[in-house]
């Protein structure tokens, strides 16, 4: 639709109320804490909206808002929604509340703090809806800003550096993308005879097979892929996040470890794949072999870890590493497992940072060797500790279990599969990262709940407060919700997962394109299906005419990936 809309004001509520408390002096930090907690809760409420609306049988974007910004050169202020950006919207929402929330232990310069917190929240929002390139780049750039300051004034001993090297790593891998996204403007004024950066136009050109085959797709996917593959992190580009993590404040840990890093893995489902699908394939084994790497080397650096949060950053480079072996396999269940792990490890990880903080506000200290006996003294905060752990580990039943068996499931059969040029060693030897997560958790575990009490000041220690015990709660609920019943998120995001496959992995001419809006969609079956809309305000209701494109993928395939 044409003006702003549902997803403008979720974007920009929270800039708004970041605004007014630049009003409100300082010392009304009481103000400060709750207007923020208020500003979030309500957007919270406003992104559950989104979803009420929200048809899980249609690949195109819905909630769409466009209005003219740069005219002359082809910008656009374009927003919408699809199954794959939906779930991350409202992780956002849910995280940067929670965030908020157990923030109020924040002392120094509360004001500023949550003015911060806010304006991350608007713009990662930002980041999830834009349909604009350069829309999504300046989204995306935004995020730096708030989080270097939360880590270099918030931060501990060695703020200023891990600060530094975190604006550094993101900032200069997303300048190669800039230079990929002007490319494509000037690509797309040769073919079409007016340049553009929005994203439905371009990818109808890749659709067509006219917007970067051969070589320059491959640099410009390379491009693209760096600044995504910074943020995710894929290892080796990975240095900058145990830094980053160990010294960020709470608050700053659970956003970036639960939204942030999944700016990465998003950006390679809604950019590199749809624009670059024959260099995506091409890339796919080296890329998965990356994340195999990340998965082993975050497992075996975690496991010799002194400090919590170190411990869970690493855990983090290695659980990451399943998301992105699901995602490179480009079939339905590395897809799917891919994407749920994603939202499975925001909702385990940022909890678990969540935890640590805690303990943290009460005894100043990460090392596992001032720990032992917490037990005894917290029973409420190790059974909330316990339960947050298994699910990271992904034992059944917890949020865990079902994106890392599809992620798997997914990377063995293109492994299984000769045509997609996956070796299958590679799910082999990430099955390996499981186990070791298994290991060092249980370990840490027993380190600091079980055994002596060694640090006197320990025996002082009471259990977390009711309010604390709500935020960790509201974590728990989503653990076994997404573990017991995985088809309420899956349903929607289906069909989405459905179109970047095909769009990746099918020849020029058979790629589904989201600017056919009238006339293609995507069936329950997975199909590319010609359809008429029944109701065009309601892109889910169509009713199905023709087959367009089978969901038999693998043949085609081999065509993108170079011969039998």
């Amino acid at each position: 639709m044409e003006g702003f809309g549902i997803l403008s004001l979720v974007i920009f509520l929270p800039v708004a109320g970041a605004l007014v408390a630049l009003l409100v002096p300082r010392q009304m930090e009481n103000f400060h804490r709750y207007w923020a907690w208020l500003i979030s809760a309500v957007t919270l409420l406003a992104s559950l909206q989104i979803y009420n609306g929200f048809s899980g049988n249609t690949m195109h974007f819905q909630w769409r808002e466009s209005v003219e910004w740069l005219p002359a050169l082809g910008i656009r202020y374009q927003l919408g929604v699809d199954g794959i950006s939906l779930w991350l919207v409202l992780l956002t929402c849910f995280i940067s509340f929670l965030s908020i929330w157990f923030s109020f232990h924040v002392k120094d310069r509360v004001k500023e703090f949550m003015i911060w917190l806010l304006i991350l929240e608007g713009a990662m929002i930002g980041v999830f809806c834009a349909l604009d390139l350069i829309l999504f780049y300046v989204f995306f750039e935004a995020t730096l800003i708030p989080m270097y300051f939360l880590i270099s004034i918030w931060g501990g001993k060695n703020r200023v550096y891990s600060s530094i090297k975190f604006f550094l790593f993101t900032f200069l891998g997303s300048i190669f993308m800039l230079v990929a996204i002007v490319a494509l403007y000037f690509i797309s004024r040769n073919e079409t005879g007016e340049g553009t950066f929005d994203l439905i136009a371009l990818q109808a050109l890749a659709a067509d097979g006219r917007l970067a085959p051969g070589a320059l797709g491959l640099w410009l996917f390379a491009a693209f892929a760096l600044a995504f593959a910074v943020k995710v992190p894929l290892f080796p580009l990975h240095t900058w996040l145990p830094d980053a993590h160990t010294e960020a404040p709470t608050a700053g840990s659970m956003i970036l470890a639960a939204i942030m890093l999944k700016m990465g893995t998003y950006g390679f489902l809604r950019f590199a794949f749809p624009l670059f699908p024959e260099a995506a394939v091409q890339a796919a084994p080296f890329l998965m072999g990356l994340s195999v790497v990340g998965i082993l080397y975050g497992a075996i650096m975690a496991a010799v870890q002194p400090d919590w949060k170190r411990l869970v950053a690493y855990s983090s480079v290695s659980h990451l590493g399943f998301v992105m072996l699901g995602l490179f396999a480009l079939n339905h269940n590395g897809l799917t497992g891919g994407t749920l792990q994603a939202i499975n490890h925001g909702i385990s990880t940022g909890a678990l940072f969540l935890l640590v903080g805690m303990i943290y506000e009460r005894t100043h200290t990460r090392l596992f060797e001032d720990y032992g006996g917490l037990k005894r003294r917290m029973p409420m905060f190790a059974t909330l500790f316990l339960i947050i752990m298994l699910s990271s580990v992904g034992l059944p039943s917890t949020n865990g279990f079902i994106g890392e068996f599809l992620a798997m499931l997914g990377a063995f059969q293109a492994g299984a599969n000769e045509n997609t040029g996956i070796p299958m060693w590679m799910p082999v030897l990430a099955g390996g990262g499981v186990v070791l997560a298994a290991v060092y958790l249980l370990w840490m575990f027993q380190r600091v709940f079980y055994g002596p009490i060694k640090n006197p000041v320990n025996e002082r220690l009471r259990d977390i407060k009711p309010w604390e015990q709500a935020i960790a709660w509201a974590f728990v609920v989503f653990v076994f919700w997404l573990g017991l019943y995985p088809k309420f998120f899956t349903d929607k995001m289906q069909t989405s997962l459905n179109a970047v496959r095909h769009q990746t992995i099918q020849p020029p001419g058979a790629r589904p394109a989201w600017a056919d809006v009238r006339t293609i969609d995507i069936n329950q079956r997975g199909d590319v299906v010609v359809v008429e809309r029944n109701d065009p305000n309601d892109l889910g209701n169509w009713t199905e005419v023709a087959v367009r494109v089978p969901n038999e993928h693998q043949p085609q395939r081999i065509a993108m990936g170079g011969g039998e």
